[in-house]
């Protein structure tokens, strides 16, 4: 495996421990666990601290002295990526997608209490509104550095490869088994890193992916990108690994009425994981998958399992959906 520079930003490993109130709630056969990567302790939290520590190492070594990403209004992204880019001396650039909102709250005040620079465009105009920032700051002699959505490209990926490197090493300390991982995934870094990186240290279990945004069929089919993904990371890496997208196991019926709204499969999950194990998810991306997991749970789809809820964070959007919850 070639190693690539990284920074460190994160505080791991990550706890990994069982949740056996909520195990009870849901009178399950099997044992639950969670892996705690809403504690990874850059800004609030959140899985693109894995990303990020790889994607800066990268900006660092091509000079760059700005950073720029897009991502949702509530982006738990764009919030880490902010806070990266200060404790490493950047400036930075955020493109959100959606209009300036009357009330600054949640992630995008934690944005603005970091100094980013915050622009608003519509969620298909974000690339092109990314590439315009940079191309006017190398005017201005700047040496900005793109990062994608979710930090989902080969450089960002490979912060979950490792991190199924560290899961390994964790249940084969604790004797802790495992059977199924359950993750949300929409940009897919995520999900692409676990999957070569289960392959790599030759994880045996499977990994469920809760898609909260995007479709299995169709023009922008999600596992062909997937398995490219995960292939340039691959590449990127000298593994002589190769995916398809069969490799990929998805869940798609819990898209709701779209990406950042809440509904009741959220509400009911939030609320149930709160007053079972006092952790708290987001809405967006973790709650949405924790209500794919209840719901599979309580259909008998993975009965007397060993299942481990891989938590990505997002848990300071919270404070800004109070009013639905």
């Amino acid at each position: 495996m070639r190693y690539l520079r990284k920074i460190t930003l994160a505080q791991l490993p990550t706890p990994l421990h069982g949740m056996p109130g909520f195990r009870r709630a849901l009178d399950f056969g099997g044992s639950i666990h969670i892996k705690r990567d809403d504690l990874t302790g850059l800004a609030a939290g959140g899985n693109k601290s894995r990303k990020l520590e790889y994607l800066t190492g990268d900006a660092v070594e091509k000079g760059a002295d700005t950073l720029i990403t897009a991502g949702g209004l509530q982006s738990n992204h764009c919030l880490q990526t902010a806070a990266a880019a200060r404790k490493l001396g950047f400036d930075c650039h955020l493109v959100l997608g959606g209009k300036k909102p009357g009330q600054i709250n949640g992630n995008l005040f934690l944005d603005l209490l970091a100094g980013a620079s915050v622009h608003y465009t519509d969620r298909a105009g974000r690339e092109k509104k990314m590439r315009e920032l940079a191309e006017a700051l190398r005017e201005e002699g700047r040496h900005p550095y793109v990062i994608p959505v979710g930090g989902s490209n080969a450089t960002g990926t490979v912060g979950y490869v490792m991190a199924m490197d560290e899961l390994q090493r964790q249940l084969g300390l604790t004797g802790i088994p495992c059977d199924r991982i359950i993750v949300a995934s929409s940009s897919g870094g995520t999900l692409a890193g676990m999957t070569l990186g289960a392959r790599y240290c030759g994880f045996e279990g499977k990994i469920t992916g809760i898609s909260i945004d995007r479709e299995k069929t169709g023009k922008h089919a999600f596992p062909p990108e997937l398995a490219a993904l995960g292939n340039q990371t691959a590449e990127l890496l000298e593994l002589d690994i190769r995916l398809t997208p069969e490799d990929f196991d998805l869940e798609y019926g819990y898209l709701g009425e779209g990406y950042g709204v809440v509904g009741e499969n959220e509400r009911k999950a939030i609320m149930m994981l709160a007053q079972t194990e006092g952790i708290f998810v987001g809405p967006v991306y973790t709650g949405r998958a924790l209500g794919a997991m209840i719901d599979c749970i309580r259909k008998g789809k993975w009965k007397d399992e060993n299942l481990l809820f891989w938590h990505t964070g997002d848990t300071a959007a919270l404070f800004a959906y109070t009013g639905e919850l």
